[in-house]
């Protein structure tokens, strides 16, 4: 299993280098980077657009994808270094590959006459088509499409008229080719261009999709048209509102005949036409960079039926995003836009998909980097912003905590190699540049501030702003000097190497000293505080150039370096020598990283596409991650929080990583109330091959420090500040703001960040007014335009004035309503009375929600229609807005207005239950949508919110968060008890095993009622009979020969729970299966028994000692517990509604069953029988209505799992890891229960070849303690 688990990704933005680089098919779209190609696909629960994988086997830039027309799982994409690949998107792997396209493919589509046929063209032609699959397989030439004069920018073959296909070319000409006729090549050239050599490029071209003739033609400088292929000549020219204006891509839009629209290419305008029109029929603002791409999804998603819109979820529109608000168009000049979704990619990498019909985006995701990323650093005094430097030319700013920019530099700086923040919290960034020296930018102004050009065009690899002399900048260049300066430009030193230099890295215990990498395989160690130029030490030992070199954070004169030789070698500069060499990556090493806490841990990583955990103590791989897609460039972390770490690769992404799972027992012996020196230490102590970690950095000493000073809460304090720091960034402090609102804290102690994240319900309105109070002073700009609306019956208006003068209200509102002149019918309702006036505004609210118009919202709020109103939010996604209207209502802010005066206060109690009851089943929704999106701590802060501590707990626990669940637990006290008790039996299971069993007996000690719980672990232990003793004295247990006489004695007197325990406690724990086993079996033979009846003793027969169950004379009682664990465990999936995984566990005993000699009394057809009433039963939505037997089958069923206890603890609900929805690139694992495809972390089973999904596995062990592979081992995942 991982030890390092993925927890965040910042996801590319869309190249805007070449045309093709966006397409759409059903209910999902792609883009690519520059080497991956981004899949998204619509969560129909949730109505939004969610990242589902990454496919990335291109080396080279990616020049072109298309989406197959008939089959909606495949698409095709193109390379810069001729490669050609059809990939399975639902399978997420290649399905073929071309690996030679005789020229980069500058277009390419999928053939009109073979559902395997993908067409490809570069250069001048001629056009290929190649047939991947299938008896006539291979590379075939178009008969007539070659011997082009000019350069081929794109293709389309006609969607209807079959073989037709056009071909737009650098000159600006069209050729045109359609079957029986002759081919037109190089016409229709703009008429401006005719006789002129000069080339105006085709940017786009799109058939019109009602016709077989006409045809959307762009070019680069004469704008658009609309010509007939057949008559060879131009219909229309459309004509920009500003000459300015430029265009480069466009899009018919399917559901409305007749209707184009266009992205301008200077400012995102986006511009809808009409083919008979030559000027725009509106033109709406989306983004202030310009467009690259558009493609209209040709069928709209299918969403939920409370409305066609996705959430607007702050998370993908950033607070500092590029986008311009929604358009907001005045009632004269609404033009009705067809229903239909654009994705739209920008000049800057930004990529969304915007409704047409609704004027608003579905999907935002603003600012992405679009080539590899070199450098990424956290900021010296904030670790929520991380800063990333590109090959695109630019630095961005992100903030961990919602994965989005928030900075991005000013201008294209070419290609930008490294960045170094300035120190402490000055707000500037350092940049070197491959050809435009270095830079200093002020992030907060936005401004570069400084330039330096001592090293002239030659590219800068490392630039290094000293941590301890805030005036000293280093930079390393391929002209072989390593420069000192100050930042005001004052050069200090010019050391010079024999070849480029690639990496410096400034001392952090001596401010005078810094070491760099060169090209000549050596590592050189330099000197300021002395005159001389030449350096003071200079290690050799690698065998290719050295990259970059990094000094030990907490071992004085240790250092290391990563070379082109696959290897990181270690150096101590006391001792002039290289004291280990770590080797296992098998390419160039690129990415350094020491540990600021944990002295021997080292991460590398490399361009073998892996990143790898070191113990440098002997030079063990702790562990390796496969989910870059390709070469790992930067590693980073922040010392307050030392194991969460960020990296950045050529696959265009920036990850996340929490290292805390190993280092895992380290925050447990905090837990646990170890003395310091279990937890504390030095580095020579924490340096003692094999010993446990200890933290010797500067983060842990001050919080001992600060806890040393405290008289009270010291243990509340040490358990969330600890927390703070193993917890990677996602809702850990947002969880121990509202445990600290829970016990009472004073408000007023409460951080800023509190407001921007999930609050107490308490807090929630209080909060929210300020915030609007502070945007009444915002202006929103706002973009009109557009044809008028139709006139009005004149006839109709004079007929409702007459109404209104005779004095019949009714009638006039009612003709009012016919005319659309809602605010007038609304205003003089009240006159008929105040019942009509509320039906009159809930017809209007009704109106607007079925057009899903955000105009509904005050019609519901007046008329104190609460519960419409948070449906209509919770149908669109928008469970915040939900949130914010059931608090609204709870806290009274929302009334139904009296029709009369004598209402009575029942009413109102009656409404205030109700209200509450709303805002907890929205609470419950949002935690689930963060759940599923894989937040499983931000969905916990979702029930403390209201106030469900146990609920809360719990999911923390279903998402695998044990180590924060127990310290959170601890601190809520006896209303978190049942939790933290299952939880602490969870992490105790973790840690029995070799050399931690003392660390689970400690965990067990926790939890109060814990005599048979000591008494499994005890079971378990494999020690010899003194180290048994000793286990027992420990955990306050009699020796094992007392074990046994008292094992006898409980069995005379009919205690068969008792007599289990103690004979498993002996030294014959084999008499313990037999007596049990034999009672389960009992149970069983009867009809009315019930889970909870046999559960407990199998479960504690599940703790005999592994080495005895395996041996051979135990064959067949451990086949028989091995079935009966694997039985119960199914029905207690179906209890726990762990789905995914109740037909393996029936599988399995059904298996177990056929191959082994067993007398049990189970039956392979009556587990098959269960198994469907289940599936039929327990699924409504299954194509089949279920037999009366199923029927009856499963109501046995149900009584049988029903749980006896009142008041038990009953986890319900799968399992759902952090990082379960994050796509990686790893080698692709399938299952072995379902035999698809793992999405998330793995979990290997103990032949280091069966795989099944963490998730999985978690669910397995909770429910079955021993391994899906029959063998008797238990299973661990935790």
């Amino acid at each position: 299993m991982s030890q390092v688990k993925q927890v965040g990704l910042l996801a590319a933005g869309c190249q805007p280098w070449n045309k093709d680089v966006c397409a759409a098919s059903g209910d999902r779209f792609a883009y690519c980077a520059t080497l991956a190609i981004y899949i998204y696909q619509l969560d129909q629960q949730y109505n939004e657009f969610k990242l589902r994988s990454i496919m990335s086997e291109h080396k080279k830039t990616i020049t072109a994808i298309s989406w197959s027309p008939d089959h909606p799982d495949l698409f095709a994409s193109a390379s810069a270094d001729n490669l050609l690949i059809v990939w399975n998107v639902a399978e997420q792997k290649a399905v073929a590959r071309l690996d030679n396209t005789k020229g980069i493919p500058a277009s390419v589509s999928w053939c009109w006459n073979s559902t395997s046929g993908v067409a490809f063209v570069s250069h001048r032609g001629p056009l290929y088509i190649w047939v991947y699959a299938g008896p006539d397989s291979g590379v075939t030439v178009h008969k007539e499409a070659h011997s082009f004069l000019s350069d081929i920018c794109l293709f389309r073959w006609h969607p209807t008229k079959k073989g037709k296909l056009v071909f737009g070319h650098t000159d600006g000409s069209l050729s045109i080719f359609q079957p029986g006729s002759k081919s037109q090549k190089h016409v229709l050239r703009p008429e401006s261009l005719e006789g002129t050599d000069e080339e105006d490029p085709i940017t786009a071209l799109e058939w019109d999709p009602l016709s077989t003739e006409y045809l959307l033609v762009s070019n680069l400088h004469n704008g658009i048209r609309l010509v007939d292929s057949e008559g060879l000549n131009c219909i229309t020219s459309f004509c920009f509102p500003s000459a300015a204006a430029s265009v480069q891509c466009l899009a018919w839009v399917p559901s409305a005949p007749g209707l184009f629209i266009t992205g301008d290419s200077q400012v995102g305008v986006l511009r809808i036409w009409n083919a008979s029109r030559s000027s725009p029929l509106d033109n709406i603002k989306l983004k202030k960079t310009g467009f690259h791409a558009l493609h209209v999804l040709h069928s709209p998603p299918a969403k939920k039926a409370l409305g066609s819109s996705s959430p607007n979820k702050s998370q993908y529109t950033s607070s500092t995003s590029e986008a311009v608000p929604p358009p907001t168009l005045s009632q004269n000049h609404s033009f009705s836009l067809p229903p239909g979704h654009a994705v739209c990619c920008f000049m800057d990498g930004g990529v969304g998909l915007y409704d047409m019909g609704a004027k608003k985006w579905d999907f935002l995701r603003d600012l992405g980097h679009v080539e590899t990323i070199f450098d990424c650093k956290f900021k010296p005094d904030d670790p929520n912003l991380l800063a990333t430097a590109s090959f695109d030319g630019t630095i961005k700013v992100w903030d961990t905590n919602t994965l989005t920019a928030v900075y991005t530099s000013p201008g294209n700086e070419g290609v930008v190699y490294s960045l170094s923040w300035a120190p402490g919290d000055l707000n500037c960034i350092a940049g070197a540049t491959s050809r435009n020296g270095a830079f200093i930018w002020d992030v907060k102004k936005g401004k570069m501030i400084t330039r330096f050009n001592e090293h002239g065009k030659n590219g800068i690899f490392c630039i290094s702003w000293s941590h301890k002399d805030s005036k000293r900048i280093a930079t390393c260049s391929g002209d072989g000097f390593c420069i000192i300066r100050t930042i005001d430009g004052k050069v200090l030193h010019k050391y010079k190497h024999p070849a480029a230099v690639f990496g410096c890295d400034w001392s952090q215990n001596n401010k005078d000293m810094i070491a760099t990498g060169c090209e000549d395989k050596n590592v050189r160690v330099y000197y300021l505080a002395t005159s001389s130029e030449q350096p003071l030490k200079v290690f050799t030992g690698h065998l290719a150039k050295v990259f970059h070199v990094r000094w030990s954070p907490l071992r004085e004169g240790i250092l290391c370096s990563g070379s082109d030789d696959g290897t990181v070698r270690i150096w101590d500069y006391t001792q002039d020598a290289c004291i280990n060499v770590l080797s296992g990556h098998t390419a160039p090493v690129r990415g350094l990283l020491w540990n600021t806490e944990v002295p021997y841990l080292l991460t590398s990583g490399s361009w073998d596409y892996t990143i790898r955990v070191w113990d440098t103590r002997d030079g063990t791989c702790l562990d390796t991650v496969y989910d870059h897609g390709a070469d790992v460039y930067g590693l980073t972390c922040h010392p307050s929080r030392p194991f969460t770490m960020a990296s950045c690769s050529r696959d265009s992404t920036v990850r996340l990583w929490s290292l805390t799972p190993l280092i895992s027992p380290l925050l447990l012996n905090i837990v646990t109330g170890q003395p310091w020196d279990r937890i504390l230490g030095n580095t020579d102590r924490a340096m003692v091959p094999g010993s446990p970690p200890l933290l010797c950095g500067k983060v842990s000493r001050d919080i001992k420090q600060e806890l040393d000073k405290l008289t009270s809460e010291a243990r509340v304090k040490k358990l969330r500040w600890f927390s703070d720091c193993f917890s990677p960034p996602g809702g850990s402090n947002n969880l121990w703001d509202l445990v600290s609102v829970i016990n009472g804290q004073d408000d007023s102690l409460l951080p800023p960040s509190y407001s921007k994240g999930v609050m107490h319900m308490k807090h929630l309105l209080r909060f929210k007014t300020s915030d609007a109070q502070e945007l009444t002073i915002v202006k929103m700009s706002k973009f009109g335009g557009g044809i008028g609306a139709p006139s009005k019956e004149e006839s109709l208006k004079e007929a409702a004035d007459i109404h209104l003068r005779l004095g019949q209200i009714q009638r006039y509102c009612e003709l009012m309503v016919e005319l659309g002149q809602w605010d007038k019918a609304l205003s003089v309702a009240p006159g008929v009375s105040m019942k009509y006036w509320k039906k009159l505004m809930q017809r209007r609210a009704d109106q607007l929600m079925a057009e899903d118009n955000d105009d509904a919202i005050p019609y519901c709020i007046a008329t104190g229609d609460v519960k419409k109103l948070v449906n209509f939010f919770s149908g669109r996604g928008q469970l915040k807005e939900a949130l914010l209207v059931a608090q609204g209502a709870c806290e009274g802010n929302i009334h139904t207005p009296l029709s009369s005066v004598n209402n009575n206060s029942s009413n109102a109690v009656d409404n205030k239950q109700q209200y509450q009851s709303l805002l907890h089943r929205v609470c419950t929704e949002l935690a689930e949508w963060y759940f599923q999106d894989g937040c499983c701590v931000l969905a916990a802060c979702c029930h403390l919110a209201v106030d469900n501590i146990e609920v809360s707990l719990s999911t923390l626990i279903r998402g695998n968060e044990l180590e924060l669940a127990v310290c959170v637990g601890d601190v809520l006290g006896e209303a978190a008890m049942k939790s933290t008790a299952y939880c602490l039996e969870l992490l105790a299971r973790k840690y029995m095993t070799a050399p931690t069993w003392e660390l689970s007996a400690d965990l067990l000690h926790m939890i109060p009622d814990n005599k048979l719980l000591l008494s499994k672990l005890c079971a378990l232990y494999p020690g010899n009979p003194a180290e048994n003793n000793s286990l027992h004295e420990r955990c306050g247990l009699p020796p094992l020969e007392e074990c046994k006489s008292l094992a006898e004695d409980s069995l005379a007197e009919g205690d068969l729970l008792s007599a289990v325990q103690f004979y498993l406690l002996s030294d014959e724990p084999e008499t313990a299966l037999s007596i049990g086993l034999q009672h389960v079996k009992e149970q069983l033979s009867g009809s009315d028994w019930m889970v909870d009846s046999v559960q407990p003793i199998l479960d504690l027969l599940s703790y005999i000692r592994t080495d005895r169950l395996v041996m051979v004379k135990m064959t067949e009682a451990r086949s028989e517990l091995l079935i009966l664990c694997g039985y119960i465990g199914a029905l207690l999936a179906i209890r726990r509604q762990y789905t995914s995984i109740v037909s393996a566990l029936y599988e399995y005993t059904s298996q177990l069953l056929k191959r082994r000699e067993v007398c049990v009394p189970l039956k392979i057809e009556q587990l098959s029988a269960e198994l469907d009433a289940w599936r039929t039963c327990a699924y409504t939505n299954s194509s089949s209505p279920p037999s009366e037997e199923q029927s009856q089958e499963f109501t046995c069923l149900q009584n049988r799992i029903c749980p006896t206890e009142i008041g038990s603890l009953v986890l319900f609900g799968p399992d759902y890891v952090t990082g379960s929805n994050l796509p990686s690139h790893s080698d692709v694992q399938l299952s072995c229960f379902t035999g698809q495809r793992i999405q998330g972390p793995v979990f290997l089973l103990e032949d280091g070849k069966s795989a099944i999904s963490l998730n999985d596995a978690l669910m397995w062990a909770k429910v079955n303690p021993f391994s899906p592979l029959g063998t008797g081992v238990r299973i661990v995942p935790f």
